[in-house]
């Protein structure tokens, strides 16, 4: 098959990631990341490719994979075998727990688990580097991924960041490093890092652990300029954008977006409550967000993510819930519960599985609906484990609303580039989701009620 005609594929169906792992694997080097219309990282062929598949072969939205890696529960198999429990939402696990690190968790955005977990591995000699997500030094990037070696950079790139990278930043200088590494990323770079590892096996042995976070999709660069022109600082204007400032005298949803305008070098927040939802409604995302089956990062070692559940959610300072899928990681955790570096408790599956309800619904009950469309349109979805679900005729107005919104965001903000321009003309489309998510609910609580009282 012509490499270049599949990555055009994934590309122009907008099922492309920005994971990068093809330009690492591309032998031909003819491969390189570049910014799209819609504020997103994508590959772009640059030279003469020598049509090798390796380059398809570590995609994970590859629209032709094999059976033995076709999704992420074959994947599974390979990788985790010896996880002890299984469960069909979450994939394979040792132990969930819901709390944060001591040491960490006023620095991170979160519970500071994951700022912990590398730490703990520099000083156990597991692994040497970290790939992270930091602050870029670029004109106009203000994030990317870097390789860290201590304590003190994990720290300094703790924090959240709702903006596109790609691990071809660091990936290719894998090899050149001496020892070992453990990577952090959303679920489809994982995703990506595994296949790489399948047809690379001495990746395996160079990458012992990888760190999964739980994601509510990947956002466009436009969430960046849209916060932070809400907050009052001109485009051209934007410094050290910052997603996750918290309140520790509030509730853990009570943050802040924060930036420095550059004209004046002043801070400028706003709070997110008073933009509205920017995960329900899909605004700013990206489209590969909308086929993705895997909620909670399947494939990592252990998986992050926000405890969205009482009492934990009310505490501002942050609280993680964690799933650890392999041993090693489950003996980190349980270390640090037992030497109190770790205020952690086990959480139970129906509490955690709960934490993540309002993914599960979309991601997967709304999703064979998503993709029935898609294909009416002629676009190819690669095999997903969830695409038999039936649903509702509200429900499906209300992913149709969702689909809408997410297009309309990002033509939008090309259009107008100006916040209050932008809010004028989604107000109404906002209003109307808004109007059959009720209607959803409702009914989804009345069948809920009835089916109680049987």
């Amino acid at each position: 098959m012509n490499i270049p005609k599949v990555i055009d594929i994934v590309v122009k169906n907008d099922m492309c990631t920005g994971c990068g792992i093809c330009i690492y694997k591309c032998p031909s080097r003819a491969i390189k990341m570049r910014w799209n219309r819609d504020g997103f990282l994508v590959p772009e062929i640059t030279g003469a490719c020598d049509l090798n598949r390796e380059c398809l072969l570590v995609c994970p939205f590859n629209p032709f994979p094999e059976e033995k890696e076709k999704t992420e529960n074959e994947i599974a198999a390979l990788f985790l075998k010896d996880s002890q429990n299984c469960h069909p939402k979450i994939g394979r696990y040792e132990g969930i727990y819901a709390g944060y690190a001591n040491e960490f968790r006023l620095t991170s955005s979160s519970g500071g688990i994951a700022t912990y977990v590398f730490a703990k591995l520099l000083e156990k000699g597991v692994v040497n580097h970290v790939f992270a997500v930091q602050e870029s030094t670029k004109p106009g990037i203000y994030y990317e991924y870097a390789i860290l070696h201590s304590k003190d950079e994990l720290i300094n790139a703790s924090k959240t960041k709702y903006y596109p990278v790609t691990l071809a930043t660091v990936m290719p200088k894998i090899h050149g490093l001496e020892g070992k590494v453990a990577i952090i990323g959303i679920p489809c770079f994982i995703k990506a890092i595994r296949l790489a590892q399948y047809t690379e096996p001495q990746l395996k042995e160079k990458i012992p652990f990888l760190v999964g976070i739980i994601c509510g999709g990947l956002k466009s660069q436009f969430l960046t300029e849209y916060l932070a022109n809400k907050a009052g600082v001109e485009i051209e204007n934007i410094e050290k954008p910052k997603f996750r400032i918290k309140d520790f005298n509030s509730t853990a949803g009570d943050y802040s977006f924060g930036c420095i305008d550059g004209k004046t070098q002043t801070e400028k927040n706003i709070k997110m409550r008073s933009v509205g939802d920017m995960w329900g409604t899909g605004l700013f995302k990206a489209n590969f967000c909308d086929f993705c089956d895997d909620v909670t990062t399947e494939l990592a070692d252990i998986s992050l993510g926000d405890a969205w559940l009482e009492p934990f959610n009310k505490d501002g300072k942050g609280t993680n819930v964690i799933v650890t899928r392999s041993e090693l990681a489950d003996s980190i955790i349980r270390e640090g519960m037992k030497n109190n570096e770790l205020a952690v408790e086990r959480l139970s599956l129906e509490r955690f599985l709960s934490s993540q309800q309002g993914s599960f619904n979309h991601r997967h009950e709304g999703l064979g609906y998503r993709i029935e469309l898609a294909r009416k349109q002629g676009k190819i979805v690669p095999p997903k484990r969830h695409d038999k679900e039936k649903i509702s005729i509200d429900f499906k107005w209300v992913q149709e609303q969702r689909l809408k919104l997410r297009g309309k965001s990002l033509e939008m903000w090309r259009e107008t580039k100006n916040a209050s321009a932008f809010d004028s003309e989604m107000k109404r489309d906002l209003q109307r989701l808004y109007r059959l998510t009720k209607i959803y609910h409702c009914k989804r609580a009345i069948k809920n009620k009835l089916w109680r009282n049987q």
